[in-house]
């Protein structure tokens, strides 16, 4: 993956997670951090988890990648947006254009920022499948470095188009709701169903579909979101080879489908 450079890996996502609660931020990250956790990714849109996540990473600041993001139609709201993250983490990883709102409008001054080396990457992002034919618009661009979608065993539309088009540009790949924000863990199997993936090191059901995802190798980074410390060093570890093949992977789905 020349020029992604980024994973596989297990990422720690903020939404509906922490929000202004800086003590439970600081021990989901350390949770995930000692699991080998590098990556977060948060946004404006989750209320105050930017700056929960910037009191978490005192002390291990150089050993994270920073991906956040700008939400707002205007670009002066957005350019201040951008001004208390770096007031927060000094520097962002991947600067990501959330949903795509007024993505024509921010990219000029985000690569500026870029080019002065206060941005590494540039990324777009949206959620609904009903927006990718703009998604796809905006990545033939070839203005964007990576992308973030939903993928899991019931959110697959990524597969047909933006994966292939990820492939294509040699974009990264970051995947949100990799446990369908949830939903897909509390139908969870029953454990001997698990068995034949615990060679892959697969404990959790939460574990297999991260695992899942990432066994994809057009993505990069599975980004599940917890509040729950415990949560995030089991989810970090699934950030380890090795990688299902296709029967382990439709051994999930089918799992997921049950």
């Amino acid at each position: 993956m020349e020029e992604r450079g980024l994973g596989p890996v297990v990422g720690l996502g903020t939404w509906k997670t922490f929000g202004g609660d800086a003590d439970l931020a600081r021990s989901v990250v350390e949770a995930a951090f000692e699991a080998g956790c590098r990556v977060v990714d948060s946004s404006p849109m989750y209320g105050e988890a930017e700056r929960s996540l910037s009191a978490a990473l005192e002390g291990r600041r150089e050993q994270a990648i920073v991906a956040t993001k700008i939400w707002s139609r205007s670009v002066v709201d957005g350019q201040a947006q951008f001004a208390r993250q770096l007031g927060w983490f000094g520097r962002v990883g991947l600067e990501q254009v959330h949903n795509l709102v007024s993505w024509v409008e921010h990219l000029p001054w985000l690569e500026a920022e870029r080019e002065a080396g206060r941005i590494d990457r540039i990324g777009v992002t949206h959620y609904d499948p009903g927006a990718f034919g703009e998604l796809e618009r905006a990545l033939r661009t070839k203005r964007f470095e990576a992308v973030q979608v939903p993928l899991n065993p019931f959110e697959r539309d990524c597969e047909q188009r933006i994966l292939p088009l990820a492939a294509e540009l040699g974009l990264a790949v970051l995947v949100m709701r990799p446990l369908g924000e949830g939903a897909l863990v509390r139908r969870e199997p029953p454990p001997e169903a698990l068995a034949p993936l615990r060679e892959f090191g697969v404990t959790t059901w939460a574990q297999a579909l991260v695992k899942w995802a990432l066994s994809d190798e057009r993505v990069d980074v599975a980004i599940p979101a917890t509040r729950d410390a415990a949560h995030a060093r089991e989810n970090a570890a699934a950030g380890e080879p090795p990688w299902f093949g296709p029967d382990e992977r439709r051994l999930v789905e089918g799992l997921a489908n049950a």
